[in-house]
């Protein structure tokens, strides 16, 4: 009987089916992340539109939630999606584009773009209740 050590598994190469898992959950990890990302995206962009409108409600509630939500686990996890660790996990490539189906002109922008459109939707949003 031959004895197989733990070592020589981890470092062996992965077989055909194990490369073929890892691009299965990798396809996966990166639609969910695509799919988090354009709701975050839509939850930004309905604060700022809150903001410009002044519409008050269970949408604005949520979006507001949201995007609490996002800004606690991104900090939280030492300003870096915690998505990304696991895309690359799975052969994702380090950058921008491999953790997501987006284009990477996209996908570079994104805090500073959706930062940026947050911030003016919540200034809005406190001046309106201050001038309200």
């Amino acid at each position: 009987m031959e004895v197989v050590r733990m070592s020589s598994l981890l470092n062996s190469p992965p077989t055909w089916a194990g490369h073929q898992q890892h691009k299965t959950k990798l396809a996966l990890v990166r639609a969910v992340h695509t799919a988090i990302y354009l709701v975050m995206a839509a939850a930004t962009c309905f604060v700022l539109y809150a903001g410009i409108t002044g519409y008050r409600g269970v949408w604005l509630n949520g979006a507001l939630v949201l995007v609490t939500i996002e800004g606690v686990v991104f900090v939280g996890n030492g300003r870096k999606c915690p998505l990304t660790a696991v895309a690359q996990r799975y052969g994702a490539e380090k950058g921008y584009v491999f953790d997501t189906f987006l284009p990477e002109r996209l996908a570079r922008h994104t805090f500073r773009f959706f930062g940026t459109l947050l911030a003016a939707g919540l200034l809005l949003i406190v001046i309106r209740m201050v001038l309200a």
